[in-house]
């Protein structure tokens, strides 16, 4: 899906899965069902795409069961293959994906697909708050959490990260301009990490 108005200035969504997941265990956690049976990445997916509906998923190499059920929700599916281990080629394989399919975006929302309860409403608002800062983040309770948005002029300092920090040295270096707003979903604050988060 591509934006035909060459006015729209869309905010695109963007899916890490594309992780190794070591604290998990042998299974991939991110096809792993959630208590009421649907797949942890499928749900973090939906929330993504309902808000945003320009979306790109960033998995590994070999999961085509994933990218096939995330491609029938609409995301364009790229695949990070197995030599690039760290965070960050998964991040910016993602970010040049956005560029090339995108390339009038007006802004990133970072979202990852071990945090499955996010609702789809505070990441509309993240999208939302781009339009007055280049960095947003929801805040649940006094903590931040995600996802993240990023204007499309940090782009090239995204595409500059290196190792398993992802997107945070880009965070840290523009703390000032970061704006963070008070939301009531708890989700924004839960990853899972381990079988027993899952519970």
């Amino acid at each position: 899906m591509t934006p035909t108005d060459p006015t729209q200035r869309p905010v695109v969504g963007l899916l890490l899965a594309g992780g190794f997941s070591r604290r998990f265990g042998a299974q991939n956690k991110l096809l792993q069902p959630l208590a009421d049976g649907q797949l942890m990445a499928l749900r973090a997916a939906q929330a993504l795409i309902q808000a945003l509906p320009y979306s790109i998923a960033v998995i590994r190499g070999y999961e085509s069961s994933l990218a096939g059920q995330l491609m029938s929700l609409g995301f364009k599916v790229v695949a990070c293959e197995e030599q690039h281990q760290e965070m960050a080629d998964s991040l910016k394989l993602g970010v040049v994906t956005a560029q090339t399919h995108f390339p009038t975006l007006s802004g990133l929302v970072i979202a990852l697909a071990d945090m499955p309860y996010i609702q789809a409403a505070t990441i509309t608002r993240v999208a939302q708050q781009l339009t007055q800062a280049r960095l947003v983040q929801p805040i649940f309770q006094g903590q931040p959490g995600h996802p993240v948005g990023f204007a499309s002029d940090l782009m090239p300092e995204l595409l500059q990260v290196e190792g398993d920090q992802g997107a945070r040295a880009v965070l840290r270096a523009h703390q000032a301009e970061k704006l963070r707003f008070e939301c009531q979903d708890a989700g924004i604050l839960k990853d899972i990490d381990t079988p027993a988060d899952l519970v």
